[in-house]
């Protein structure tokens, strides 16, 4: 079995992040890919998200409820933060001792993932795959990578700003039903 964990802050989910996932699956040929919404990032122990956890999660659950490939988890939102990657490797790897786990990321994180905790054990038990908009990422020796290329214009940041300010989102950044969970949380909170 190949999985592939995709952590993230999701604040919120996008159609970026389904378009991510739906080519790592297909180029990786992945059974299933897991999302895996971060408590806090050891990188942005500052920063919180704009929703909470419960709605992250309903609005995640509600984006992949029809791929059956897909798979939402909390168990980040239950371990002590920071976030750290390696225990959900350890965590998955102890539940499916026999899988091939997978990691998605962007360039971003695989230009820093040098200082990721523990990166020995998670170059380890791990093949990254890096989706990347324009050049490819340099590959780096002793790491199992796949590269995969794509764009997608939708942005956690623009997504946030414009449900705050209430000004229209172009229709594909949001995938169906995420916009009313988002605008009932921001209208309670």
């Amino acid at each position: 079995m190949r999985l592939c964990l995709f952590g993230g802050s999701f604040d919120p989910v996008h159609c970026g992040h389904i378009h991510i996932a739906k080519a790592a699956k297909k180029h990786a040929e992945l059974d299933k890919v897991i999302f895996l919404p971060a408590a806090c990032s050891p990188f942005k122990t500052d920063k919180k998200t704009l929703f909470d956890d419960a709605t992250r999660l309903a609005m995640l659950q509600q984006a992949t409820q029809d791929l059956a490939w897909a798979e939402v988890s909390d168990l980040d939102l239950t371990l002590p933060p920071p976030s750290w990657s390696w225990r959900l490797v350890e965590a998955y790897r102890n539940q499916h001792p026999q899988a091939d786990l997978y990691w998605l990321m962007g360039t971003d994180q695989w230009e820093q993932l040098h200082r990721w905790a523990r990166f020995d054990y998670l170059a380890k038990h791990l093949t990254f795959i890096v989706y990347h908009r324009d050049t490819p990422p340099i590959p780096r020796q002793n790491i199992r990578s796949i590269f995969i290329s794509g764009e997608h214009p939708a942005s956690s940041s623009a997504i946030r700003q414009a449900l705050q300010n209430n000004t229209p989102l172009p229709r594909c950044w949001l995938p169906a039903g995420v916009e009313p969970l988002a605008l009932r949380y921001l209208k309670q909170n």
